[in-house]
């Protein structure tokens, strides 16, 4: 944890110096502030609209929490049952892969004609962007599991349950955290997206008053807030696998 923070500075920096040069550029061209406000616009409206702001982004926030609770879920269950059951992987695998070239934006409003404006259209959005990766790197972390380590178990006796429960499962950890990250980033845009359906609070509903009203400067605070949240919850995945992935080795560590 303490190489994160060293090593921190360096896109911490790099950032401050895209703030600065910003500043610089949107004061020397005269840039209206409707169009492209200055970064100290921006900062100063998310400090001075706080209270405004927090309810979005508390309602955000559980949004993607429970969507990426249950697409992490359906991903994990959708996994396992590909992997022990070949002929419902060679059945099932390539519609979910079919599944994934089906544009969200154009889908969520189908799920709001068919569902309402209630939250299962939202979850069912967020879900849809959060169990494809998550089953995919399940997947190939229980085929990365070594030949060898099978043959050991089964000729000690394993049955099939114990090889998957005790070897298959504990050795796809890596891979299953690496598809966690990324839908953790996914179910904020996703919920994003699903709050644009009709959603009473939210980001997405803040970015959606601000675009319409020509406030700029509130719909950056919306993108920084995005950003913000999604950095949060891959920082939380993050921190659980350095927790509960102790076993790898160095080597894999360090990279």
């Amino acid at each position: 944890m303490k190489n994160v923070f060293v090593k921190g500075w360096r896109p911490a920096a790099v950032l401050l110096l895209l703030f600065i040069l910003w500043e610089i550029a949107v004061k020397l061209a005269d840039v209206p502030a409707w169009l492209l406000p200055p970064p100290t616009d921006i900062f100063k409206e998310a400090i001075e609209g706080w209270n405004g702001l927090q309810l979005h982004l508390r309602s955000t926030v559980m949004l993607s929490l429970l969507g990426f609770a249950i697409g992490t879920g359906i991903g994990l269950l959708t996994a396992v049952l590909l992997h022990l059951i070949p002929f419902i992987r060679e059945a099932i695998y390539p519609l979910l892969i079919l599944s994934q070239n089906v544009p969200i934006i154009v889908l969520a409003p189908l799920l709001v004609v068919w569902l309402g404006f209630g939250i299962l259209p939202k979850l069912i959005v967020i879900t849809l962007v959060c169990f494809f990766p998550i089953t995919v790197a399940a997947l190939d972390g229980f085929r990365q599991t070594p030949g060898e380590l099978k043959h050991y178990m089964l000729m000690a006796g394993a049955s099939k349950d114990q090889l998957f429960w005790k070897l298959e499962l504990p050795y796809s950890l890596p891979s299953l955290f690496s598809g966690l990250k990324i839908s953790a980033t996914y179910s904020v845009m996703g919920a994003v997206i699903s709050e644009w359906l009709g959603a009473k609070a939210g980001i997405g509903v803040y970015m959606t008053l601000a675009s319409s009203s020509f406030r700029t400067d509130r719909v950056f605070v919306a993108i920084f807030a995005i950003m913000g949240l999604s950095l949060l919850f891959f920082g939380a995945i993050l921190l659980a696998e350095r927790l509960l992935v102790k076993w790898k080795p160095r080597e894999a560590k360090k990279k």
